[in-house]
């Protein structure tokens, strides 16, 4: 229950806004009359939602709404007042208010707004719980997760293996989906570990054609083929005494394979069309979201290059796993957003915020972060509301998708993940006119991941 302070000097409001609140059991309430107390209250007790009148004697709303933000106090008031002053009310809106409702309110929209400030309450909450919990579980060094919003409990593990594994020299694999954070946790170790003075590169091993990608890789010399018309450094020279970091892994064809096995094992390598030994001073961390033991059984991947990069190895959970992470993020990009596109959307509405925890995220945390970028986008008011989400997150939201339609036979089931992933993708697909570019966009996956899945659940 979140604990909620109404303040009002009026006996008569105080007691319908207790029945009111207690109507709804969600609340532990505290009543205040008397405006002069208000400030010791609210220094000594930790109130999450406070109900606010402003035209009071002795010491307003507008005071106690200073007194808030002056001593930097944790709690999300809505002001709730007789008066339909609009001076009073941008002041009070610039002093971070929530809400600004005019008596008498309409008990529905009421309920919405509270909903809305609970849902926010706990958004805060959830902030404070994660940055505690890294602290009690003695995280060293904190600062190396910043850019990972999570209160996830096997996050937070995660973390811990990290912290471990960066100070050795060892490769490191990271497993996951696309969209959950490999690259995040690759410079996180990056960070952490004695390197962090030099580069971290990071490379889509899957964006360059074979041929290319030995030339980016390894660099060439001058003369080496047509166009290589002076010596470059490859990518394992630029990270030279850093990490590199090679994403997407399981798309590099076998004789490149082979070719980075030898840097692995014996820290050397040649620049195409040289005869010179280079040492390789590098630390290579790879991430897959690919099943790399069935690749291995299918010949698509080495054995042997697969045991000396997984000396180390850190799973990533997908978002669908991770359900109490969803308000937390979805908040942490409505205000990355808001700053980008100069908007004040102040707060997620609960009908978005319901949608956002049903959803499957094929896309995972960078898909939410898409769904939420686009609907700031089109957002014209202060609250995010379910009719600036994408067409396609909606057409693809729970129960619809995934409860069959056909609701008087006994023998339907839930569709399994992978059902409704090929179900979207296709739909996406089919949206963009099977622009994979476009759709990869949507979807928030790269294109190599998307064009994989549409083998895998043949689309073509």
């Amino acid at each position: 229950m979140k604990k909620i302070l109404v303040i009002d000097d009026e006996q008569a409001i105080l007691n319908y806004l207790k029945i009111f609140l207690l109507q709804s059991g969600k609340f532990d309430i505290h009543l205040l009359k008397d405006s002069t107390k208000a400030y010791k209250l609210l220094k000594n007790e930790n109130f999450d939602i406070l109900l606010l009148d402003m035209d009071m004697p002795k010491v307003t709303g507008l005071d106690i709404l200073s007194f808030i933000n002056e001593n930097s106090i944790n709690i999300i008031t809505i002001v709730l007042t007789g008066v339909e002053d609009i001076d009073l009310a941008i002041k009070a809106m610039k002093l971070k208010t929530f809400d600004y409702l005019l008596k008498p309110v309409q008990e529905e929209k009421f309920t919405d707004i509270l909903d809305m400030a609970i849902d926010k309450a706990e958004f805060k909450k959830m902030k404070d719980v994660s940055n505690t919990s890294l602290s009690m579980e003695s995280l060293i060094h904190k600062h190396a997760f910043s850019n990972i919003i999570t209160c996830n409990e096997e996050m937070l593990k995660i973390f811990h293996f990290v912290e471990k594994f960066a100070l050795t020299d060892n490769s490191i694999l990271i497993w996951g989906e696309s969209g959950t954070g490999k690259e995040l946790i690759a410079r996180a170790i990056h960070e952490i570990s004695r390197r962090k003075t030099n580069k971290f590169i990071a490379v889509n091993a899957g964006s360059f054609a074979n041929e290319l990608f030995l030339s980016e890789f390894f660099g060439h010399e001058k003369g080496a083929f047509t166009g290589a018309i002076k010596d470059k450094r490859g990518f394992i020279e630029e990270a030279a005494g850093g990490t590199l970091f090679l994403d997407e892994i399981g798309e590099l064809s076998l004789p490149i394979q082979v070719k980075l096995l030898r840097v692995l094992q014996e820290e050397e390598f040649y620049r195409l069309g040289s005869t010179e030994n280079r040492k390789a001073n590098v630390r290579i961390i790879a991430a897959t979201n690919k099943n790399l033991f069935e690749e291995i059984n299918n010949g698509n991947f080495r054995k042997d290059l697969f045991f000396r990069l997984n000396i180390n190895s850190i799973y990533l959970p997908p978002l669908r796993e991770r359900k109490e992470d969803i308000t937390l993020l979805a908040y942490y990009f409505l205000e990355k957003f808001n700053k980008k596109y100069d908007k004040t959307i102040t707060t997620i509405s609960s009908d978005v915020l319901d949608l956002l925890k049903t959803y499957a995220y094929p896309g995972n945390t960078r898909e939410l972060m898409n769904i939420i970028n686009s609907a700031i986008i089109i957002e014209t008011g202060e609250v995010l509301e379910k009719k600036s989400l994408p067409h396609y997150f909606l057409e693809n939201t729970y129960p619809a998708d995934v409860y069959p339609a056909d609701k008087n036979n006994r023998n339907n089931s839930l569709k399994t993940l992978e059902e409704v992933e090929k179900e979207y993708i296709k739909k996406v697909l089919i949206k963009t006119d099977m622009n994979k570019t476009k759709a990869a966009k949507i979807l928030g996956i790269s294109r190599v991941s998307l064009i994989s899945r549409i083998k895998k659940y043949e689309l073509d």
